[in-house]
């Protein structure tokens, strides 16, 4: 996915009230953008990071500019826009990168699945059947490479599981697809010390026939990719 913008550079002051965050850019402007991250976004809005932001051009909206990317540990890039993921994986779908969930006639999505819930995609084909597919961004790094979800509690998040859950107990296949939009995460586990509720209902769940797959995104100031499968693991 290139973005079809050029994306200025400047550096983190602060992030609050968890949407908005205090930028100063390389020509040393100080503006305020819009955060589109719900999560505590641990470890990746640390003061002094070097961020990137894209301006809407856009006069009607309070905070023109979004943020985008930051570098972590003056090493790793990470995409903290979580609405990047889906599209992120409809384009790896489409190209065959995701070898699990390729060759599918057709792909829907936002799909309700008759149970109260919104399920991110379904790939549907004559011959292979259907497959749900629940997406869930990665960014927190925690030691030795490993990836952690989810940052801060979700409650949203364990009815997706469910609602998984339900579509396995129908009959269909149903996936738990972490988009790992971090450079440094090399294996990806449940945050049980953020978490424990989701992580203990994630495991219920793979034991039920849900699988889970994670797969790693190559990124730069011009665009993010999906580009390898990563291991998930739960003991």
């Amino acid at each position: 996915m290139k973005f079809p913008y050029p994306l200025q550079e400047g550096r983190l002051i602060r992030r609050y009230k968890r949407f908005l965050a205090d930028i100063e850019l390389s020509d040393g402007t100080h503006v305020t953008a819009h955060c589109p991250n719900t999560g505590s976004m641990r470890h990746c809005a640390e003061p002094g990071s070097r961020v990137w932001v894209w301006d809407s051009g856009n006069p009607k909206r309070k905070y023109p500019l979004t943020w985008e990317l930051v570098e972590v540990d003056q090493q790793y890039l990470a995409c903290i826009n979580t609405g990047r993921a889906n599209n992120l994986v409809a384009e790896a779908i489409a190209g065959g990168v995701i070898e699990q969930l390729a060759d599918y006639a057709e792909l829907k999505k936002e799909v309700a699945d008759g149970e109260g819930s919104r399920i991110d995609f379904l790939l549907q084909d004559p011959d292979k059947g259907s497959v749900w597919i629940e997406v869930k961004n990665v960014t927190l790094l925690e030691e030795r490479g490993w990836g952690s979800f989810p940052d801060a509690v979700t409650a949203r998040g364990a009815k997706h599981l469910t609602a998984l859950q339900h579509r396995v107990a129908n009959g269909e296949r149903a996936v738990l697809l972490f988009c790992v939009a971090h450079e440094g995460i090399e294996r990806v586990r449940p945050a049980d010390q953020i978490d424990p509720e989701y992580g203990r209902l994630l495991r219920q769940v793979v034991q039920a026939g849900v699988e889970v797959l994670a797969y790693r995104t190559r990124i730069c100031p011009e665009q993010i990719q999906l580009v390898e499968r990563l291991p998930v693991i739960l003991d």
